[in-house]
């Protein structure tokens, strides 16, 4: 039997105003719904993920192999003369490479190792910067021994590719080394070499002291071994070019450098993490609350 309790009127239960309990517990049942929510959610199986990736960089060994005999200083790559020419487009070519280690050898009658292989590039530059043409009592042209004294450098490397770019603006009249033997040398060596031959074609201005008339101008023949040029290259599976002014000389550094890229590798991988744990921690707590809340603060009596 079912207790029972008469009232006169419900007027003023009606216009009470609806306490916290009462809100709560008329609307608990969107406990449940975010509950059943939450379910769904992680069953779907959320995931999150980290992007890595592994770059894998394979350098060139570059080096630099410059002739500094006086005939550099003919001033047929305006505004510069040779050897400023060559010195600024080198410092161009140098800023533009990534990874790749440099050298730098001089020669005139003999050859100097003036950098070793460096990826410090700015103490690279600063040498490049400092050299200057050899004095009159070393003047010559001893390619052979340019590209030996290059080979010498680079034999040891560990990189795949090994370069040489030899620039110069004349013959081989110096040294004791023959540069087609030097040549093949750098070939058993896997060692490809690059000829730039810097120099316009019939005269060039070449300047000289007078002892009255102080600076004063006089044409030279410019006289460039094309062909001994070409076949060193050929030799190595290298190429040729000829630069008649800076720009053109700017040109091949550009073509030099499209041809050897630097080898870059991206390996890309994601690391996923679940995250249906959340969802579902998340859930039962909620219906944990439920539960107590409905056996306690909200409920409802008989």
């Amino acid at each position: 039997m079912s207790a029972r309790m008469s009232f006169s009127t419900l007027r003023h239960v009606k216009s009470a105003p609806v306490t916290l309990r009462q809100f709560l517990r008329r609307n608990l049942y969107w406990l449940r719904l975010a509950v059943l929510s939450l379910v769904i959610l992680g069953l779907a199986r959320p995931q999150s993920g980290t992007r890595q990736e592994e770059v894998i960089t394979e350098g060139i060994d570059i080096m630099l192999v410059l002739d500094v005999s006086t005939s550099m200083l003919a001033e047929d790559f305006k505004p510069k003369n040779r050897i400023g020419a060559a010195k600024a487009v080198a410092r161009e070519f140098i800023q533009g490479r990534r990874n790749d280690p440099m050298g730098l050898v001089i020669f005139a009658r003999e050859a100097f190792s003036q950098c070793p292989l460096t990826l410090d590039y700015g103490v690279l530059l600063e040498i490049l910067d400092k050299t200057q043409v050899a004095a009159p009592e070393w003047d010559g042209t001893a390619i052979g021994n340019g590209i030996a004294t290059a080979v010498a450098r680079l034999k040891d490397g560990k990189a795949k590719s090994k370069v040489i770019i030899l620039l110069t603006d004349g013959e081989n009249n110096a040294g004791e080394i023959d540069p087609v033997t030097a040549a093949q040398v750098a070939h058993t060596f896997d060692i490809r070499i690059y000829t730039i031959g810097a120099g316009t074609r019939g005269t060039a201005m070449y300047p000289f002291e007078h002892p009255i008339f102080g600076k004063q101008y006089k044409p030279i023949p410019v006289e460039i071994d094309e062909d001994l040029l070409t076949r060193i290259a050929n030799i190595t599976g290298g190429k040729y070019f000829r630069a008649t002014n800076t720009e053109k000389l700017r040109q091949i550094y550009h073509e030099i450098g499209e041809l050897e890229k630097t080898k870059i590798e991206v390996k890309e991988f994601t690391k996923y993490h679940e995250e249906y744990i959340y969802y579902a921690g998340i859930a039962l707590a909620l219906l944990v609350l439920e539960l107590i809340l409905g056996h306690s603060y909200l409920r409802k009596l008989p």
